[in-house]
């Protein structure tokens, strides 16, 4: 029997399935909800992947096929013969284009936020860690465990970027399985690229990085382009995995007009 996934469901109208990455929850993705209600265009359907979150870990192996395959088949049960959107982060993007690889021909068209492109993360072209901004009392205000979360990963370590990790990251890194996660970490690879083999997507992508990203870098986002003939393309100063967090106003304006472009594709 399937994992049944945890949902949390916002709005009306065409399907937007939101993916998170590994080692979070939906909260992640849930701080652009405000943008995409605005546009009035999507119900916004939040998952949380198996070990995260609300949804109970794989039986089984666990590692990033079954777990593919469980997201394609979760969307299936949720979306029908409906068309959709896809919106994604991270692990999550590289999920999301498994998604656009089997289900194509339904899916309007996808937003990639820092989306992983190769799961390995030895053959990832990645930045060094650096600090753009930092505010030493607020990081010596932290518990340690909140602060060495945080620095791990944020490019703006100042105020506004800790309220966002705070609300949208921390409550997510701290449910998830640690058991879940670790059989994940032990089959973290798919055996060819959900490209692979696949005809060009020809709806609107939305691919965002930070530029200062260390963790999936943003070079590898690019090369996604030849597939995606739709596809805009951003690379955001000042900001790293979260870069959603870190400079929200950008990607809630490219989020504005790749919805439009969505709508557009539908009529």
């Amino acid at each position: 029997m399937s994992t049944p996934p945890n949902l949390v469901r916002r709005g009306e109208g065409v399907p937007l399935i939101a993916i998170h990455g590994n080692g979070v929850d939906h909260r992640l993705l849930l701080a652009l909800d405000d943008c995409l209600a605005d546009t009035g265009r999507w119900e916004r359907i939040y998952l949380d992947l198996p070990g995260f979150g609300g949804t109970p870990p794989l039986d089984g192996i666990g590692g990033l096929p079954e777990l593919a395959d469980w997201v394609v088949g979760t969307v299936r049960g949720l979306v029908g013969s409906r068309s959709f959107g896809l919106l994604a982060s991270s692990l999550g993007g590289l999920l999301a284009r498994h998604v656009i690889a089997q289900l194509g021909s339904q899916v309007l068209g996808a937003a990639l936020i820092a989306p992983v492109v190769d799961p390995d993360a030895a053959r990832r072209r990645r930045p060094a860690q650096v600090v753009a901004e930092r505010d030493d009392d607020l990081l010596r205000s932290l518990p340690p465990a909140d602060r060495d979360e945080f620095t791990g990963v944020a490019v703006r370590q100042v105020g506004a970027s800790w309220e966002a990790f705070r609300r949208h990251a921390l409550p997510g890194i701290r449910a998830a399985d640690p058991d879940a996660m670790e059989r994940l970490s032990q089959r973290y690879f798919l055996t060819r690229a959900p490209e692979s083999g696949a005809p060009p997507f020809a709806g609107p992508v939305l691919v965002v990085t930070g530029r200062q990203d260390h963790i999936v870098g943003y070079e590898d986002q690019f090369d996604l382009l030849a597939h995606y003939p739709r596809a805009t393309y951003l690379a955001l100063d000042n900001a790293g995995h979260n870069v959603h967090l870190e400079q929200p106003e950008q990607v809630e304006a490219a989020l504005r007009v790749w919805s439009r472009a969505c709508g557009d594709a539908r009529a």
